[in-house]
């Protein structure tokens, strides 16, 4: 029998929803934590900042591609035909909310060899990098451009993603993400602060502090911390609570 694409997204649903918990596991790695992140995002074809539909790539049905036609979303750096100038922004990828370089300053390991020596020999860091709760899917470019900036209100509005209402101060290192996921950043950060015993400062916790009341927990955000916990075995508390 042909199993087609939307067959394969019920039967991956029907599966992560009713694995019994003994079976969940927190991902080995980074990039096995992507890979489940794809399948998980095959029944929310969405990005996580811009909201551009995704798609199924044509040779690896379990890898996701953005799609700009009804998002508006214009590159910052214009790509070629051949998409060589500006690659990045015709891929999709697998963005840590709060960037491996926040958590990972916050490990001995990164005094003496960055992330590479993090991944490598810090068990703590593994697991901060491959939690799931903390991957969201970007564009390429966005993320590329988000960096490591931590997220704050960028003064001027200025637009450099077509539609995306996405702001990124180069100068000033910050990033300003549109109000509606805005909520869903500040439940991530608070996850993984108590989690993983990591500091924010007051100005971070008063801003997410507000985000998190004016943007609640949506129907999404609820399905997919139940996803996550069918398959690493954890939920988020701060999204899990406030879920029906």
């Amino acid at each position: 029998m042909k199993i087609t694409h939307s067959l394969l997204v019920v039967l991956t649903t029907l599966t992560l929803l009713h694995t019994p918990a003994v079976f969940a596991e927190h991902p080995k790695s980074f990039s096995s934590a992507k890979s489940t992140a794809n399948k998980l995002y095959q029944t929310h074809l969405k990005t996580f900042y811009c909201n551009c539909d995704l798609k199924p790539n044509a040779r690896k049905r379990n890898k996701l591609e953005p799609r700009f036609k009804f998002c508006g979303y214009e590159a910052r750096v214009p790509i070629t035909k051949k998409g060589k100038n500006n690659a990045r922004a015709k891929r999709i990828e697998w963005e840590h909310v709060m960037p491996a370089w926040v958590f990972g300053h916050q490990r001995g390991c990164w005094q003496s060899g960055g992330r590479k020596n993090c991944s490598k020999s810090d068990r703590v860091f593994k697991l901060m990098e491959s939690d799931l709760h903390n991957l969201v899917p970007a564009v390429g470019e966005l993320n590329g451009d988000r960096s490591n900036f931590r997220f704050a209100m960028v003064p001027g509005e200025p637009r450099k993603y077509g539609a995306c209402d996405f702001e990124v101060d180069f100068k000033g290192r910050k990033a300003e993400p549109p109000e509606g996921i805005r909520g869903d950043i500040s439940r991530i950060y608070f996850y993984m602060a108590k989690k993983y015993k990591l500091k924010l400062s007051k100005s971070q916790k008063q801003l997410f502090n507000a985000w998190d009341k004016l943007d609640p927990v949506s129907p999404w955000e609820c399905r997919r911390d139940g996803l996550i916990t069918g398959s690493q075995g954890n939920s988020n508390s701060y999204v899990s609570e406030k879920c029906e």
